[in-house]
């Protein structure tokens, strides 16, 4: 296989994986909407800004980001779980700092629609979300 299908295929693959993470998250009641994506200053970075809408009840099950993340809450309150620490609620007006590649889930544990802008610093050309598989 030469370099042009390789490139391809992994394109479409990365496709694939982003489309299946929008489907599933507007399946349970959330929706995300790019705002902002750009090069930083430092070669190979950029940051991209995300609108996290959130249903009540919804969540977004435990993830990671390839850089950090600075989540700031926009409307109603959202719950953040860790694996080594316990969770944090934030209301409107509130910001959370994430580090790079530490596992998090989102929860909207309100009866009102809650929202967020997500700022993700991030390494470029990789995928801003990944889940991490369930635990059995």
């Amino acid at each position: 296989m030469n370099t042009k299908h390789i490139l391809l295929t992994a394109s479409l693959a990365v496709m694939a994986g982003v489309t299946l993470l929008a489907a599933n998250a507007t399946q349970s009641g959330v929706g995300r909407h790019e705002a902002l994506r750009h090069d930083l200053d430092v070669a190979g970075r950029e940051v991209v800004q995300v609108r996290v809408d959130f249903a009540p009840g919804a969540s977004f099950g435990m993830h990671t980001h390839p850089g950090v993340e600075v989540a700031y809450v926009l409307e109603g309150s959202l719950q953040y779980s860790f694996d080594d620490k316990p969770p944090v609620t934030l209301k409107a007006g509130q910001s959370l700092y994430i580090p790079a590649g530490t596992p998090h889930a989102a929860h909207n544990p309100g009866s009102a629609k809650a929202a967020e802008l997500a700022t993700y610093l991030v390494e470029k050309g990789k995928p801003i979300v990944a889940m991490r598989p369930a635990a059995h």
